[in-house]
């Protein structure tokens, strides 16, 4: 596999080391002279200076053979715009961009740049659900299948307490995919007796959850 990394800072750095191991052929391009030259240093011709946004600079570092593009910059605009370029110019199939700021998501979804990595995103999620103050918490989001993976909390005297998973009245669109109860976590089976404070993972389509709360939040 050929990977274009653009954006050489430490994730760009780091996700190069780790495909070079793998036994994959990369290129990093970085526009900062200094940063440049740390990676040269260290990779050599697989490093490329230039600014990624840029078609001739992209055309240098062989995205028109790339089998991904892995857009890792310090800057939302720029990732959006060289997962475009990849994609639409270029034919590359498989492009993965870094989101900095999760307020700029909406954006990335609309031009079509997916998938996505939110750093930000992903450490709110670990914090909610290792220490929990809410019912319904957003583990992951598949965007371009259009699912979203919740875990939701079974409230005490809910439409949930004490009914199998198999008799639930869930919503078109929804699938329980396991229960975690007292920190062990099982796939769900029809038979699965559900209790007060469970933590149960549904797999949904958007606009799910208000549907998924009636049923396990709420009386």
């Amino acid at each position: 596999m050929y990977a274009v990394i653009v954006g050489g800072g430490k994730v760009g750095a780091n996700v190069g080391r780790a495909l070079l191991r793998m036994g994959h052929e990369v290129s990093i391009v970085e526009a900062r002279p200094s940063r440049f030259a740390t990676l040269e240093a260290e990779f050599e011709h697989m490093a490329r200076y230039g600014d990624g946004t840029e078609v001739f600079v992209l055309e240098s570092a062989g995205m028109a053979r790339a089998d991904v593009c892995i857009a890792v910059t310090g800057d939302d605009e720029d990732n959006i715009i060289i997962g475009q370029v990849a994609r639409d110019h270029f034919g590359v199939e498989n492009v993965v961009a870094r989101v900095n700021d999760p307020r700029n998501q909406e954006h990335f979804d609309l031009l079509g740049v997916a998938p996505t990595v939110c750093a930000t995103e992903s450490i709110l999620s670990l914090i909610e659900h290792e220490v929990p103050q809410h019912s319904l918490v957003h583990l992951f989001s598949l965007r371009r299948e259009n699912l979203d993976i919740m875990e939701i909390g079974v409230v005490g005297e809910s439409r949930a307490d004490g009914l199998t998973v198999g008799d639930l009245p869930m919503p078109a669109g929804t699938l329980l995919i396991s229960v975690l109860r007292r920190r062990v976590g099982r796939v769900a089976t029809p038979d699965t007796v559900l209790e007060a404070g469970d933590q149960v993972v549904v797999i949904a389509e958007p606009g799910q959850e208000s549907a998924l709360m009636e049923i396990f939040a709420r009386e």
